[in-house]
């Protein structure tokens, strides 16, 4: 539940965001100028939260908020700029398909689609090899294992 919490607050600050930059020059235009006007900075406060923020302090507003910590394995290290634009991109090509992979959900014998919660999709797996943990269980990971534990 905790990383379905801060995918929300991520994108709601984004787009609150991006709407009180962009607001003075919103009223004047048309619906598809508005559009544009919006996308720009969204896109942009979006990579400066999925990217510049996690590879300074380990994750974006929203994971920080609910205290995640994105990773990289095996070592268990904060991942590199290169591998965070890819995972940004990644999800700029992922988030806008999802509602047509969730409508072409696997079905029961019996009828309706399966309903799957947030949690049950595995929303920690990353074709890119990061993972979101708790900075607690991070925490606690490091300290055992630390040499001379």
């Amino acid at each position: 539940m905790r990383r379905c919490l801060a995918v929300g607050l991520d994108c709601y600050l984004c787009v609150l965001t991006a709407g009180l930059l962009a607001r003075p020059y919103v009223d004047s235009a048309s619906l598809p100028e508005a559009a544009a006007l919006l996308a720009g900075p969204v896109l942009a406060l979006s990579f400066v939260n999925q990217v510049v923020l996690t590879a300074f302090l380990g994750a974006g507003a929203g994971k920080l908020i609910m205290g995640i910590r994105v990773v990289s394995l095996p070592d268990v290290r904060r991942p590199g700029p290169g591998l965070l634009v890819r995972r940004w991109l990644y999800g700029l090509a992922w988030l806008p398909l999802r509602p047509w992979y969730g409508l072409r959900g696997r079905y029961d014998e019996a009828g309706p689609p399966l309903v799957r919660s947030c949690e049950q999709e595995a929303w920690y797996a990353d074709p890119l090899g990061l993972r979101q943990v708790r900075r607690g269980d991070l925490v606690a990971y490091r300290r055992a294992a630390r040499p001379g534990s």
